[in-house]
């Protein structure tokens, strides 16, 4: 697998995952009836936090790893900053989305998002400069 195959592979699973939480605001949003916004409706709050922070994150992720795609970064590089990603962010939103307090999902979920989010960061420099 090329590091671009590597990279495309992780864009799809996180086109799905952003599908599977917007489809998760729909479907609270049906159940709690709340047509409009969040309706002071906690669940409701909770599912587009949860959606939010997804769309706040992932986007950067991805783009740096295109990036070092491109830059011809190691495959097990590319592999190890999507892999680990994704599972941070399916930690994050089941512990977020079951909980508005602090949960051990998205305790985990955070802390490897910022991991990845500063490493992906640094190996772009790195790639970039060498």
């Amino acid at each position: 697998m090329t590091a671009f195959a590597a990279a495309t592979l992780y864009f799809g699973l996180f086109g799905l995952l952003m599908l599977a939480l917007k489809m998760n605001v729909g479907r609270v949003r049906t159940k709690e009836k709340v047509m409009f916004g969040d309706g002071a409706n906690e669940a409701m709050q909770r599912a587009i936090r949860v959606q939010g922070n997804a769309v706040e994150d992932v986007p950067v992720v991805l783009i740096g790893i295109a990036g070092l795609a491109a830059l011809s970064a190691p495959v097990v590089l590319i592999h190890a900053l999507g892999g680990s990603f994704l599972v941070a962010r399916i930690f994050h939103a089941i512990g977020l989305g079951g909980s508005s307090g602090s949960s051990l999902g998205r305790m985990v979920g955070t802390l490897v998002t910022l991991v990845v989010q500063l490493v992906t960061a640094g190996a772009c420099i790195w790639y970039a400069l060498a």
